[in-house]
């Protein structure tokens, strides 16, 4: 079950990588003249998408919610990666899904 997990998380991590990278258009072409022209913008935005979508579903998979809800969680972000990003962020109701880690109180 765990395996199982794990694959499937590397495979949606891998998707959202290739979904980074900037778009295709003739100022990146090999055949330009003046390849430094290329803008990044598209790149890099695509890249912080993508590190806060992995930040989001750390903090999903690490919660203590039931497996079909990180699982929809999950997809969620992985298929509407900014909507879904700040729906998780705003209606998830993240306090009371956290685990406790730390020390319990001294009586």
């Amino acid at each position: 079950m765990f395996n199982n997990a794990v694959i499937s998380f590397l495979q949606l991590w891998l998707a959202t990588l290739a979904f980074a990278a900037p778009i295709a258009d003739d100022a990146i072409s090999a055949t330009s003249a003046k390849p430094w022209h290329y803008g990044t913008g598209g790149g890099i935005i695509g890249f912080i998408v993508l590190v806060l979508d992995i930040l989001v579903w750390i903090e999903v998979l690490q919660s203590n919610r039931p497996v079909s809800h990180k699982i929809l969680w999950c997809l969620v972000v992985f298929l509407f990666p900014i909507v879904g990003m700040l729906v998780y962020y705003l209606f998830s109701n993240r306090q009371a899904h956290m685990r406790s880690g730390g020390y319990e109180p001294v009586p």
